[in-house]
């Protein structure tokens, strides 16, 4: 291989045209999920607007707004407007928000996908059955998979199990064979989950998700849950969060062929629409950045809060 003078890299980074012909990694935004939160009501949010709330009604405006962009997948998250209680039965409720919000987006060019959990519906906010202190496992899965079946009936396309009990994607598979399993594989219990436990009225009563969600410092068992995932016949692999967490995202495309996504979650999002209002970087730089680095370092789908400026953006 030749060295300077001969080899000049800067030469194909002297025009925009040039670095656009050699340039690696693209944003698509077929490529992107854009996060739907549907309650009761609907609230804006000025400060975070990707984590307002829409009702059933408004919802349906949004998927009209959405298509008109370019945007061609949603997931869904309901807030329940009955009361919370132990087990989270607004989650698998036939008449549930999530359940009601897809019956009224049925008609949309959207690829409906939803969150498959409990925790925004459970009176402890945690993400399974409660028993002696900690979470079921084992019971859990029955109210994971009625949740799921409950969605495809009212009109989902793919399902996203987030609650990360061992053997969930087994007991959807059982009662799902032919619906697209998105699986929370390396879901971590991270610190980047605020603004979203805020937004979604789930953050738990007591204790933390440290029993269930992955240790932060593990890289290995990341792998091993995107083996048993496989195994259980999930179709999409996905690492959460985004950001902290490239190298897994990275790991897991060199092990494993299936689709993979990660989740751009709600601080990664929100720290830099904090630092863009204080004028201390320029808001639509730094995402484009961060979303490039998280399709760089090998996912194939990214669900993002700011999937819908994208699409002006692109």
């Amino acid at each position: 291989m030749s060295s300077f003078p001969v080899t000049r890299l800067r030469r194909l980074r002297r025009t925009s045209g040039i670095r656009s012909l050699v340039r690696e990694t693209r944003l698509d935004l077929g490529d992107f999920v854009m996060p739907l939160f549907v309650g009761p009501e609907a609230f804006a949010n000025d400060d975070l607007p990707g984590l307002a709330r829409h009702s059933v009604e408004s919802v349906v405006a949004e998927a009209e707004e959405l298509v008109r962009l370019g945007v061609r997948a949603v997931i869904l998250f309901g807030i329940p407007d009955e009361d919370k209680d132990e087990e989270g039965s607004g989650a698998y409720d036939d008449d549930g928000i999530v359940q009601r919000a897809l019956r009224g987006l049925g008609g949309s060019d959207l690829v409906l996908l939803t969150d498959v959990c409990l925790c925004e519906y459970t009176s402890h906010g945690h993400c399974g059955v409660i028993r002696d202190g900690e979470v079921s496992n084992d019971e859990t899965l029955e109210l994971i998979a009625r949740t799921a079946v409950s969605h495809v009936d009212a009109g989902a396309h793919a399902v996203c199990p987030s609650d990360m009990m061992d053997g969930r994607v087994a007991a959807i598979r059982e009662e799902l064979p032919d619906t697209p399993i998105v699986a929370y594989s390396a879901k971590y219990a991270s610190a980047f989950y605020g603004p979203f436990r805020e937004a979604a009225e789930s953050a738990p009563a007591f204790g933390d998700r440290r029993g269930y969600q992955m240790d932060p410092a593990n890289v290995r068992e990341a792998l091993r849950e995107c083996e048993q995932d496989v195994a259980e016949g999930a179709d999409v692999l996905m690492i959460k969060p985004a950001l902290p967490y490239l190298d897994v995202i990275r790991a897991a495309r060199e092990r494993f062929d299936l689709p993979l996504a990660a989740y751009n979650v709600s601080g990664e999002y929100a720290m830099v629409k904090a630092a863009a209002a204080k004028g201390f970087l320029d808001e639509r730089q730094a995402a484009l950045e961060t979303l490039t680095a998280i399709k760089r370092a090998g996912a194939d789908l990214v669900v993002s809060y700011w999937t819908k400026e994208l699409a002006s953006w692109l």
